[in-house]
């Protein structure tokens, strides 16, 4: 418990802008629990964002050997592979990128989080033809996950095809309706005039809470 409340503070510092007050809060976490994979993370998140921020080299140094740490007590951490993949990718080692992600999506074919993170990194290359085919194997094992739903309305409102965007966001919204980007999205859409089979459902306009520092999460 003592652990959690010190990730708490430390996301909160994190957020208004103290990232020193979260490094404390976060090594106060590891000193209660050093096996938190999510206090590992976010202290990684943290040095991350502060190494870019001032090109530092050794603090992104600090921070990859941190993301490490978390996946070594957590293989599965979403948050952390994704954090992981944007340093790689800060550091000019996208080809690393993609082989952390396929090697996830290979240990862990049953998920969809391996899935749908390996489609964003093919989207945010261009690739959206590998993306969209690693999002329908998402749906395939969880048919009811709403960021593969998000990330797929997102594939296709980009390519134009904006009624299947807006009933895959939709299907998206039934599934989590706190996803505030995706209730932006299906408004943006609906002023358009763009109709979809879910096309009664209304988005909710409210805000979701960031619950870690600097996820980047795009899904």
């Amino acid at each position: 418990m003592a652990a959690s409340g010190y990730n708490v503070a430390g996301v909160r510092a994190a957020e208004e802008g103290q990232p020193q007050v979260a490094v404390t809060q976060f090594q106060k976490a590891l000193s209660h629990d050093p096996a938190n994979p999510d206090a590992y993370y976010n202290l990684a998140a943290t040095y991350h964002q502060m190494g870019k921020q001032s090109n530092d080299r050794n603090m992104m140094h600090q921070a990859e050997a941190l993301y490490n740490q978390c996946l070594d007590l957590d293989a599965n951490h979403t948050e952390c592979h994704r954090g992981l993949a944007v340093l790689l990718i800060d550091t000019q080692r996208s080809d690393s990128a993609f082989t952390l992600m396929e090697r996830w999506e290979q240990r862990s074919p049953q998920m969809a989080d391996p899935k749908i993170e390996l489609a964003r990194l093919y989207q945010e290359f261009g690739d959206k033809e590998n993306a969209k085919n690693q999002l329908n194997q998402a749906l395939a094992v969880d048919a009811n996950n709403s960021r593969a739903w998000a990330a797929l309305g997102s594939l296709r409102e980009q390519s134009g095809e904006l009624g299947q965007a807006l009933a895959n966001y939709q299907r998206s919204y039934q599934l989590n309706n706190l996803d505030s980007g995706v209730g932006s999205r299906i408004a943006s859409l609906q002023r358009q005039g763009i109709q979809s089979e879910y096309s009664t459902l209304s988005p909710a306009m409210g805000t979701q809470l960031a619950n870690q520092p600097n996820s980047r999460q795009r899904y």
